[in-house]
């Protein structure tokens, strides 16, 4: 905008002056109308004591052998000068390499992952979305541990499934996800089990079971916390609780304390995520009543002293209407 009236004002008035006019730089306007050419950088000379076309072949032929394609260079050469050779210096080897194809890397083929798609998981009414994860729990002695698995509901933050035991099975999980589904009477083609990448969670046993029950499965990304976060999230409530000790004395002391946080979590925890409610409220249809109720009480509230409320009237937390996994940029919803 200010090149262009620069521009208008030039033929009026002159250059300068219109950069003084508009607060522009002499040089920048003066720069932009004639642009520098391009620089063409001149070819490095090849030295007279480089090695030949043919002399760099032998050498990429030596380091792309089957003998020493998985040798780094200062072994190639070291090796060669045991054996009375010398094709040239370590550091003529690297560049002779760098300039083939990145050859300073990995010479072999390499098997490559395919890239993992970011899981985009929604969740709009209780038993729709369930995730699931195995933590650790510190047993009487040190390198002692019990395994707390979890089945939680990502839209109500429901846990409908625990169990401690004393290893990490597929065996365990399954069974804890068949116990959990027949409580809550799970019927094919609705719920979608979320979970990250362990042996239990991708074991064929559980694939197997999912199958036949009509669930569908799905997983983080490998090394990917942020894509199961509803079970970290209740993972770290657990733990940062002050009651939770340093450790468990025996796998009856872990178990007698996850059940009383498992029943504080679901019918005392006011849960942030759901508008303040409990995880049971939500998941058993009582937050509709419960948020009417709380504006009830607001109302009257407000009629008692409306002076102490300076904005506006005060109405309790919203309920959710959705709960996501990677909620994409581009989604319109509004999820509390």
């Amino acid at each position: 905008m200010i090149e262009r009236t620069v521009e208008e004002l030039t033929p009026i008035i002159g250059t300068r002056p219109a950069c003084r006019a508009v607060g522009a730089s002499v040089a920048t306007i003066y720069r932009r109308r004639r642009p520098p050419e391009p620089r063409t950088p001149k070819p490095r000379p090849t030295p007279a004591r480089a090695l030949s076309a043919p002399e760099r072949q032998e050498v990429l032929d030596v380091l792309h052998s089957e003998r020493f394609v998985d040798v780094a260079p200062e072994e190639t050469y070291a090796t060669l000068l045991d054996e009375g050779t010398y094709l040239c210096s370590t550091r003529t080897m690297y560049r002779i390499l760098a300039a083939h194809h990145g050859g300073v890397r990995d010479r072999r083929n390499q098997l490559t992952h395919p890239p993992y798609a970011k899981p985009e998981l929604l969740a709009e009414r209780p038993n729709e979305l369930w995730s699931w994860d195995i933590s650790k729990l510190k047993g009487p002695a040190k390198w002692t541990w019990f395994y707390l698995y979890v089945i939680l509901d990502v839209f109500s933050r429901f846990i409908v499934g625990w169990a401690v035991q004393y290893r990490e099975t597929a065996q365990l999980a399954k069974a804890l996800i068949e116990q959990a589904t027949d409580q809550q009477q799970i019927t094919p083609k609705i719920l979608t089990l979320h979970a990250d990448r362990g042996s239990p969670m991708r074991a064929r046993p559980v694939a197997f079971l999912l199958a036949d029950l009509g669930i569908t499965k799905t997983h983080s990304r490998p090394y990917t916390s942020a894509d199961n976060p509803y079970s970290e999230s209740n993972f770290k409530t657990l733990k940062y609780r002050p009651a939770f000790p340093a450790r468990f004395d025996d796998i009856e002391h872990a178990r007698t304390h996850c059940r009383g946080f498992v029943s504080w979590y679901n019918h005392e925890h006011r849960h942030s995520g759901i508008g303040l409610m409990t995880p049971a409220a939500v998941h058993y249809g009582q937050a509709q009543r419960l948020h009417a109720a709380r504006a009830r009480v607001l109302e009257t509230a407000f009629a008692r002293n409306p002076e102490r409320f300076v904005h506006k009237a005060p109405t309790p937390p919203e309920l959710p209407t959705a709960a996501w996994i990677n909620k994409p940029s581009d989604t319109k919803e509004v999820v509390h």
